[in-house]
């Protein structure tokens, strides 16, 4: 490692985080994030802001990460992906443009991802427990994608009349086909680790509590060949090829679509935001809209101040 990666990594591993842990293992270049994000395990503005300051820090000094590996601290918990308490508090304001920042704050975490083959990082992620929507959009672009045999998965936005707008259809499709696409966004359903396998969404299902044994199998297994490994995973971005234009379209549609959601839909979004933040034990509910708003300006101080620019990434 050379003198100026030490002095980024130990910027990286020194920084204070409020919604993600960081361990690194120097033998591979391997760094693990571990999120706990709060009152409700999701894709916040705020928790988003976290790691995507980390995948800059990452693409910034070559060289540095070789492995990328994602994780949950949350018991029970992967990610509820769509912050739907937020969603909800847009959508009655008709902030439209507060939507689509959200949207592409999404579609730039799941880009990142799609180019880490590019970046020299091989990307690994473990599923302990739920994830839907947003949750599974973001590991659909991971190299390798292992669940823990309990662990289930779907995109329910179709339940409150709207769908799963940052990649599902993108990635969906080209891990696993149209039909299966079709099945599974228009359907609603939760599917187990072993449905997932099947449909070839999940690379690997181990029994729950082996995931960590799997993801150090895993590491040890790509890194002797790692240059190959990524050279073949470039090759294959280009064999079916995803747009950040693409993505970006999708979104616009998707921000359309939740403004025209109902009250009745609304008031089911609250409901399902609840029972989160139930089951991941985040705290007094009641705090969550004032939470909501202050996440929400600091994103837009962000976005003026220009700290969020992910066009070097496309």
């Amino acid at each position: 490692m050379t003198r100026e990666q030490s002095a980024h990594l130990a910027a990286l591993m020194t920084r204070r985080y409020k919604y993600i842990r960081l361990e690194w293992s120097p033998d591979l270049a391997a760094l693990r994030l571990r999120t706990c994000v709060t009152p409700i395990q999701c894709y916040s503005l705020a928790a988003m802001a976290e790691l995507q300051r980390v995948l800059q820090d990452i693409a910034e000094c070559p060289g540095l990460v070789r492995h990328f590996i994602l994780t949950s601290d949350v018991p029970g918990v992967f990610n509820f992906g769509g912050d739907l308490s937020l969603f909800v508090l847009l959508i009655r304001a008709r902030d439209v443009e507060s939507l689509r920042m959200y949207g592409r704050r999404c579609v730039d975490l799941v880009w990142w991802m799609e180019n880490a083959s590019k970046l020299g990082v091989h990307t690994t992620v473990l599923v302990q427990g739920d994830t839907l929507g947003g949750g599974l959009e973001s590991v659909m672009p991971f190299h390798k994608v292992i669940f823990e045999r309990s662990a289930q998965a779907g995109f329910p936005e179709v339940l409150f009349n709207l769908f799963p707008g940052m990649g599902a259809w993108n990635f969906t499709i080209r891990k696993a086909g149209f039909a299966i696409a079709n099945e599974m966004i228009l359907s609603g359903r939760l599917y187990t680790a072993d449905q997932l396998f099947r449909r070839q969404l999940v690379d690997l299902v181990v029994e729950d509590g082996e995931g960590e044994v799997a993801i150090e199998a895993v590491i040890q297994s790509v890194d002797p060949r790692l240059r190959g490994t990524l050279a073949a995973l470039e090759a294959r971005r280009h064999a079916a090829p995803i747009t950040y234009e693409s993505l970006m379209t999708i979104v616009d549609q998707w921000t359309e679509t939740a403004l025209q959601l109902t009250d009745r839909d609304l008031r089911l979004m609250e409901r399902l935001a609840r029972a989160q933040v139930r089951k991941a034990g985040g705290g007094s509910e009641g705090a969550v809209a004032e939470i909501k708003q202050i996440e929400l300006d600091t994103a837009w101080g962000e976005e003026r101040t220009g700290i969020t620019e992910w066009g070097a990434f496309a």
